[in-house]
């Protein structure tokens, strides 16, 4: 996340609780539906940053998130040494061909996260399920797989802290197949998994 859109830890979560709070309202920080669906898409990340900006908004939503000496000195202080670490990375692995590789991660995960998921995610698709607000499925596989399983955004607000996004046969869930192999490797593990051990 740092090193992609330069935002500690505790702003994302802050936005993105804030926006499932309120979701599709004047206080939601990305609805197409009160912003406007092409602002959204285009402008998203703009909408995402202001919203991280204000105090008040991280102060609340953002309890319970890490608050260790990285986030503290590095991710908070620092916030624009992650793109620019992952630049000087590219450079020095590919050469030149690094800093084109670099511009499109810059554009990608805004334009898909911000732009794509919040804007047409609320605005274009199928629904499974009847929530409370305007979230879509982005309909055929292609979205899913560019977004690890994101584009399914209306399954995502009937569970919202589900690990799968998928739920039924045919929709792809990359970023569930992720999670499966780091767990598999002892590197992820469920919230319910370790309150369970540590019980």
């Amino acid at each position: 996340l740092w090193f992609r859109t330069a935002m500690p830890t505790r702003e994302w979560v802050a936005v993105h609780r804030c926006q499932h709070a309120n979701v599709d309202t004047d206080k939601d920080p990305h609805s197409p539906i009160v912003y406007g669906i092409w602002r959204v898409v285009f402008w998203g990340t703009a909408l995402y940053h202001t919203a991280a900006h204000n105090k008040a908004l991280v102060e609340q939503y953002g309890k319970g998130t890490p608050n260790d000496v990285i986030e503290r000195q590095i991710y908070e202080k620092y916030s624009v040494l992650g793109p620019t670490l992952t630049l000087l990375t590219n450079l020095l692995l590919f050469g030149a061909w690094g800093f084109a590789m670099w511009l499109v991660e810059m554009a990608w995960i805004p334009f898909f996260a911000a732009g794509v998921i919040n804007g047409l995610g609320h605005w274009w698709g199928y629904r499974n399920f009847e929530t409370p607000d305007h979230s879509k499925n982005l309909p055929g596989k292609f979205w899913s797989l560019i977004t690890a399983g994101e584009a399914l955004h209306n399954n995502h607000h009937h569970v919202q802290n589900a690990e799968r996004f998928s739920v039924h046969r045919g929709e792809l869930d990359p970023g569930y197949w992720y999670f499966c192999i780091l767990r598999l490797l002892g590197l992820a593990r469920l919230r319910q998994e370790t309150a369970a051990k540590a019980a």
